[in-house]
């Protein structure tokens, strides 16, 4: 199976070296690079490590640069997509774990966990996220029937079979995307598989700062609200019109 690595990056020229070389040699065929406007070189950078380089003219987001790293995989025909994130904040190490869960186990969507390994706190997670991630978790359980650890993880692993069926234009661009395309995974009745890991929370590492942090969660909150006016019939949405049914 034809496996892309796919890196959103954002002014991580400092790190992107790190990340790239952590990824163990021969798990990808192509590693491509989404420059989401970086004004620090990381283009450049990417291209002397001899990376494939797309570039956004301006910065769309983090769910905008993973858009166009999934759009691209899908053009490359790839079976696989794997996001590794720029800034390393998590271990790039573990990238044939996710790969393996869908060319050898059969998921089309694969994610990390935060809350399995040790103590996330003790790693670093600020008290602020780590409520609010359990709070949402929880009730994203509730809404979409699944049994996830961690809905609001990164670390993530795609078949291109899967990216296929989802409407990836009415998706967030922002941080949210990543449970956008979860709850998309949760309503189409996808195997969903979890990979448990470390998370590196340094100053060398991007963090989302506390007043994102709390517009993030009222924007899932808000996707839930509409999710439940979709199921109910009170307010079609169209990011929620392809349902499997059970």
């Amino acid at each position: 199976m034809k496996v892309i690595i796919i890196i959103p990056a954002y002014n991580v020229a400092p790190v992107l070296g790190q990340a790239v070389k952590s990824i163990p040699p021969g798990c990808g065929d192509e590693i491509i690079v989404v420059d989401d406007g970086s004004t620090d070189g990381t283009a450049d950078l990417a291209r002397s490590l001899g990376l494939t380089v797309v570039s956004h003219k301006q910065n769309r987001g983090y769910g905008g640069a993973q858009k166009t790293g999934y759009q691209e995989a899908i053009n490359r025909g790839a079976d696989i997509a794997v996001m590794v994130h720029g800034d390393n904040q998590y271990d790039p190490a573990m990238v044939p774990l996710f790969i393996a869960k869908i060319r050898d186990e059969g998921y089309d969507v694969v994610t990390g966990t935060r809350m399995v390994l040790g103590d996330v706190l003790r790693q670093g997670m600020p008290l602020w996220k780590y409520i609010p991630n359990r709070f949402l978790t929880h009730l994203e359980n509730l809404v979409f029937q699944t049994n996830l650890t961690d809905y609001h993880n990164g670390y993530r692993a795609y078949s291109t079979r899967f990216l296929r069926q989802v409407p990836l234009e009415l998706l967030s661009e922002k941080f949210d995307f990543d449970t956008d395309i979860i709850i998309q995974a949760a309503i189409r009745k996808q195997r969903i598989a979890e990979v448990p890991h470390a998370t590196r929370y340094l100053d060398e590492n991007s963090q989302m700062p506390f007043s994102k942090g709390v517009r993030y969660g009222f924007s899932i909150l808000h996707t839930v609200a509409r999710y439940l006016l979709h199921k109910t019939g009170l307010s079609r949405q169209p990011l929620f019109e392809t349902v499997v049914p059970v």
